[in-house]
């Protein structure tokens, strides 16, 4: 019997351990899957960084190369309008006319001059609205709403009148506008700005002859006021942009 119950014994622990081996091989394999994949992600993590930083450096390089482009187009327009120059600096040192070349000069406004002078114009015909509406309407409050509801309006509707005038050179000298070109352009925006505020002074205040009497005061005031204005920019140097194309 001994023998019989001793291999019985060791027939009941080799169940045993193999019982718990096969119980502990999926804990091990999951185990050793954790410890495989952390390794790959961090790889993983590891090689999208480069993609990254290099997407970053790529779109930097195209921002500065449109710089460059455009940088190198400036620098080759600067460099025909010198050698134009030298070629006519040369010639009038030969004594040649400028009318023997047919040059033609031309100087227009930059943007910001442009956009400088339509802000320059509103605050002043701000103050002038704002003025002769308090008095004509008697209120605080119907002088600012008048004010308010147009000047960002005809900042803009000034600052695209003053893109279109620019295109031309009717009314200009060698380097500044004429007496006519500025009357003209005074009287030209005063027929629109004087329509703007009797409707917008119609609809604020309610009341036909206050609107009238806003829009007629602004009428004698803002048109000598503004031409004068352009009389000034005219003599003001900063902003313009002087040309001259010729040819021998």
């Amino acid at each position: 019997r001994s023998p019989t119950l001793a291999m019985a014994a060791t027939t009941l622990l080799l169940l045993l351990f193999i019982n718990n081996a096969v119980a502990f091989m999926p804990l091990a394999q999951t185990s050793m899957s954790r410890l495989s994949t952390k390794p790959f992600a961090t790889s993983l993590s590891m090689s999208e960084q480069p993609s990254a930083d290099l997407r970053r450096i790529e779109k930097i390089m195209t921002v500065e190369t449109l710089k460059q482009e455009r940088m190198t187009r400036e620098l080759e327009e600067t460099n025909s309008k010198l050698k134009r120059l030298n070629e006519l600096k040369e010639s009038y040192l030969n004594n040649v006319s400028l009318d023997n070349l047919n040059a033609k000069e031309s100087v227009k406004e930059t943007t910001l001059r442009s956009g400088v002078k339509s802000l320059g114009w509103r605050l002043i015909a701000g103050s002038v609205t704002f003025v002769t509406s308090l008095k004509f309407s008697g209120s605080l409050s119907t002088a600012l709403t008048i004010v308010g509801s147009d000047f960002f309006s005809k900042a803009a509707t000034m600052f695209i009148g003053e893109r279109v005038m620019n295109q031309s050179q009717a009314g200009r000298t060698k380097d500044s506008d004429a007496v006519g070109r500025s009357l003209v352009k005074a009287i030209i925006w005063r027929l629109f700005a004087v329509t703007n505020t009797l409707c917008m002074a119609i609809f604020i205040a309610k009341d036909l002859s206050i609107a009238s009497k806003i829009a007629s005061t602004d009428a004698v005031i803002k048109t000598t006021m503004m031409f004068f204005y352009e009389r000034f920019w005219a003599r003001v140097e900063w902003g313009k942009d002087y040309d001259i194309d010729f040819s021998i």
